[in-house]
């Protein structure tokens, strides 16, 4: 058995006082450094992803360029390439993370298997190079792309346990269908305690 952990889009843009802040961000990116301080064996590779849209464009239709963002589809422009929006919070310690994620880079992406490393490699094709069978995932947001990146990682046959003292959500109601969706999907759900 080879568990990876997915650390998704713990930015300064999807945390408190960024422009797509969640509630709780910033604790989860704090939670998530001690979990991987205080288990570090627990996982054989780190996968960490961010947004990381491309300036001057509307990445796709996702920035909401010429009319009010609908929070669906559409989006305030956010976690542009080289800003410090786009960079990781300050309090997620990047150490252990094994594999850095880019997605989004000029069009929509909420899921971790939509990204690729610098190098251009997927996530689908490292973790069947590197026999991951097992992963937890933690991060931002709940509703968005915690969500897309369980469903596509159940879709690849992986085993997944969502933590959810690690994951924060935009709002309860669109955070509690995801939840339920993972759930009829195959996703396990548990507290973060439960990592040895």
């Amino acid at each position: 058995m080879t568990r990876a952990l997915f650390i998704i889009d713990v930015q300064n843009d999807f945390t408190e006082r960024g422009a797509l802040g969640v509630d709780g961000g910033g604790a989860v990116a704090a939670g998530v450094s001690k979990l991987l301080a205080e288990h570090p064996l627990a996982y054989t590779y780190v996968f960490a992803s961010r947004d990381w849209h491309d300036i001057g464009n509307d990445n796709g239709g996702h920035f909401a360029r010429d009319a009010a963002p609908d929070f669906v589809t559409t989006w305030p422009v956010h976690c542009v390439a080289g800003t410090a929006g786009a960079e990781y919070h300050p309090a997620l310690t990047t150490d252990a993370v094994t594999f850095h994620i880019r997605k989004g880079q000029g069009k929509p992406a909420y899921s971790i298997f939509e990204g690729t490393t610098e190098a251009g490699e997927t996530v689908g094709a490292l973790l069947s190079e590197h026999g991951v069978t097992e992963i937890d995932v933690v991060g931002l947001a709940t509703d968005y792309c915690v969500r897309a990146s369980t469903l596509d990682a159940l879709e690849h046959g992986q085993h997944v346990r969502v933590l959810t003292d690690l994951v924060a959500g935009v709002a309860a109601e669109s955070t509690a269908t995801a939840l339920a969706e993972m759930a009829h999907a195959g996703a396990v759900f548990a507290a973060s305690d439960v990592v040895e």
